[in-house]
């Protein structure tokens, strides 16, 4: 018997050494060693498709990130810039395809920031749920929140290209329109304009007792600060009348989740009525709209075109 739990001991040191190791060094790999592609010359965007690499965050060169754009022969100064965030596949370059017809026959300098990841099947923390948490739930300093990064990409292209523009508009779609709608609740004092959240999962509710990303727990967010100053942006969820399907895409099943709806269209309709209802409570001025595109289900080409009416006016 003895013998039988002395073997039992050593087993269990192992097995919990062998998490430990494991847990330290994921967090070596994710959050300490450098790591995305190679940062290019600082260069004005050329007309046509392009790409360049900066550093994600502003005062550190732990990370970089690949920026893909797309710049009309008309474009000029003052001439709208709208940043275009993919979905949970981290496809930056096809969201960019289906935005250059767009871009051509609107105007518009397309910005698609590409949020690389090879964890991205099993790690959302780092995209559409902002980078304000690690993996292992510890809070990210504010300057290396995925939101910030959208900020500092701004600040670069403005610099590099002569650019004055003092706003831009974004849209995103599924894990985008994730990124998009926490964007506006969290970073209220971002730059932009109009702000398109389409076709997303799930939602981040504003209540302060609900854990984060279903709500806002353990945020430094206030409901009568950031919230309030979130209703004042101009967001719009845009929703696809057949986006009722749970099976297309990753559709997240958690109890949490299954709260907010049976399906995206009606988790992005009860997502905007609930902040309607706080809004109306408090007496706050509400400029959030919902539009539901007829026939469309969860198709990023068919929502980009039906975005463009909320970007021109």
């Amino acid at each position: 018997m003895n013998k039988f739990f002395r073997m039992l001991r050593k087993i269990l040191i192992y097995t919990f050494s062998f998490l430990i190791l494991l847990i330290v060094s994921g967090y070596i790999y994710l959050y300490v060693l450098p790591k995305g592609p190679e940062i290019t010359e600082s260069n004005k965007i050329n007309v046509g498709k392009d790409s360049f690499v900066i550093y994600a965050y502003e005062n550190s060169k732990r990370k970089s990130i690949k920026v893909w754009t797309y710049k009309p022969e008309s474009w000029k100064d003052q001439d709208k810039i709208v940043f275009v965030m993919h979905g949970g596949g981290r496809n930056a370059d096809d969201y960019l395809d289906a935005w250059v017809e767009l871009a051509k026959n609107n105007n518009l300098l397309i910005i698609a920031p590409e949020f690389e990841n090879k964890f991205s099947k099993y790690t959302t923390n780092d995209y559409q749920e902002g980078n304000l948490f690690t993996f292992f739930g510890t809070k990210n300093p504010e300057s290396e929140w995925a939101y910030t990064v959208v900020e500092n990409i701004f600040d670069y292209i403005k610099s590099v290209n002569d650019i004055t523009n003092s706003h831009y508009d974004i849209f995103g779609h599924s894990a985008g329109g994730q990124f998009v709608h926490r964007m506006i609740m969290i970073r209220p004092e971002s730059r932009i304009g109009t702000a398109i959240a389409a076709n997303a999962g799930f939602y981040s509710l504003p209540d302060k007792n609900l854990a984060f990303p279903y709500g806002l727990k353990k945020t430094d967010i206030k409901l009568d600060n950031e919230i309030q100053t979130a209703y004042k942006k101009r967001l719009i969820i845009l929703l696809g009348e057949q986006d009722n399907d749970p099976s297309l895409g990753t559709f997240r099943t958690t109890e949490l989740a299954m709260q907010q709806g049976a399906h995206r269209l009606e988790r992005g309709t009860n997502f905007f009525n609930t902040n309607k209802k706080l809004s109306e409570q408090n007496e706050w001025s509400f400029n959030w709209k919902i539009d539901t595109v007829k026939n469309v289900g969860h198709d990023y080409r068919k929502m980009s075109e039906n975005s463009i009416k909320w970007i021109k006016n």
